[in-house]
């Protein structure tokens, strides 16, 4: 690997306390997604549905790059809000 590899490359901490805080922050999110649902259903103006549904998406998108961090996971336990 050269330097500049090596600087483009991320690191992902995956540690245990790591995958603890990104299970809360994950289950933020789907909290935050059904929050943004009962928005919408709520909302008439169509560039207002448009906008929710785009944030939707990239929350969708960030929850699936943290499940991807820790594929040892079930999704239940993604789930789970008994924590």
């Amino acid at each position: 690997m050269n330097i500049q590899q090596y600087m483009d490359e991320k690191i992902e901490d995956k540690s245990e306390d790591s995958k603890k805080k990104h299970m809360i922050y994950y289950r933020s999110l789907s909290k935050l997604i059904t929050d943004m649902k009962a928005e919408m259903n709520q909302e008439g103006e169509p560039a207002i549905k448009e906008h929710l549904t785009s944030r939707i998406e990239a929350i969708e998108k960030d929850k699936q790059r943290i499940r991807n961090l820790f594929p040892d996971v079930k999704k239940e336990e993604w789930d789970d809000n008994s924590n």
